[in-house]
């Protein structure tokens, strides 16, 4: 069999690097390509892959829509010369078009909801979307198949993870050294549009508030003022993982890293609202799931409402030990979302119909 698989985001890299192992493993020729976004090409690089870059990351929704037709026509290039079975991506039109232009199935990845614009530009080019099966959004039955799991469980699960604590070395952070990961994002995702995080005047008493309880480091797409650039973490992107696996607290804007950081056992606090003022956790399966079922995720709309949970947590002494416990639970119930991914595509298309068959 022969894969396609594009790379939007560096999350991406890590859903689906021990799928691309699994493949080449078994004898099937992949080929990648990627967006140069943040540290994506970084750690395709840091496992080995080979990428064909496909451009920047377009800052404007202008920009985004008249770029399209261009990332478009430079895959659809790639994709006739390699001659894929089937092309995967997450939530990505680029390779849900160029899969239909070649008339080869797209297997399409989502958790995130309410992301309009982005879905109407996917989902009908695709022959398969798959979900979380806590994913509240409908998606066409004829297309959709949900599966019990998130998708940072295909890199975190014990199967494929071990932490490494020398990565705290890297870091200059002590092994019994209590500290706070904390997360500042760029928003300039579509699906970040009418959003909002942290805001810049909360930031100083923000940080200070969690100061007290142990070393605060962060990491951040956008620039941070002068007195917190002390703070950055200067790390490998690859480590970031671990590094999360051992804090005392996650708290910031970013999503991912926040599902991430529950899934490892470490606490976790998402910061997020609509233009509305609510919280944006409550309008998505996979935030709602690791709060109400695991307890292991919080989401508030604002930095002040947050902290107030954070200094709860940083103040329970044994908030590790019952978040790692809480972890346990959630992987016993879970799927090898790594194994179940390869087993669906090496026997596709039988493994679809199957599903449909039972759905």
């Amino acid at each position: 069999m022969r894969v396609f698989i594009d790379f939007g985001h560096p999350a991406h890299v890590h859903f689906y690097k021990n799928f691309i192992n699994n493949l080449k493993r078994d004898g099937h020729a992949v080929q990648l390509t990627a967006r140069n976004k943040e540290v994506t090409h970084a750690l395709l690089q840091a496992y080995g892959f080979e990428y064909i870059d496909r451009g920047t990351l377009k800052k404007s929704m202008v920009d985004k829509a008249l770029g399209m037709l261009s990332v478009d026509y430079t895959m659809y290039k790639i994709a006739r010369q390699f001659k894929p079975d089937i092309l995967l991506g997450v939530h990505n039109p680029y390779i849900a078009h160029v899969a239909k232009a070649i008339g080869k199935p797209a297997v399409i990845f989502t958790d995130t909801e309410r992301v309009g614009v982005a879905s109407r530009l996917t989902f009908p080019f695709a022959e398969v979307i798959w979900t979380p099966s806590c994913f509240k959004d409908a998606i066409d039955p004829k297309k959709h198949v949900p599966f019990n799991g998130y998708k940072e469980l295909a890199y975190l699960h014990p199967n494929y993870f071990r932490p490494d604590p020398s990565v705290l070395d890297r870091a200059g952070i002590g092994r019994e050294d209590k500290f706070i990961v904390v997360r500042f994002i760029s928003w300039a995702a579509s699906h970040d549009v009418n959003l909002h995080g942290i805001r810049n005047e909360g930031i100083a008493g923000f940080m200070s508030t969690l100061e007290h309880y142990g070393r605060v480091v962060i990491t951040s797409e956008r620039p941070l003022p002068g007195d917190l650039e002390k703070n950055r973490l200067s790390i490998r992107p690859e480590d970031l993982h671990s590094l999360l696996y051992y804090a005392a607290l996650y708290i910031g804007e970013g999503g991912t890293m926040a599902t991430e950081a529950a899934i490892l056992g470490t606490p976790a606090i998402h910061i997020e609202s609509t233009t509305g003022g609510a919280a944006s956790g409550t309008f998505y399966g996979n935030y709602q799931e690791l709060r109400d079922k695991y307890q292991l995720l919080y989401f508030y709309p604002d930095e002040t409402t947050a902290l107030r949970k954070a200094v709860e947590i940083l103040e329970n002494k044994e908030a590790k030990n019952e978040w790692q416990k809480k972890r346990e639970k959630l992987i016993a119930d879970k799927l090898d979302v790594t194994g179940w991914m390869t087993d669906f595509i090496e026997r596709y298309p039988d493994s679809f119909n199957k599903i449909r068959r039972d759905y």
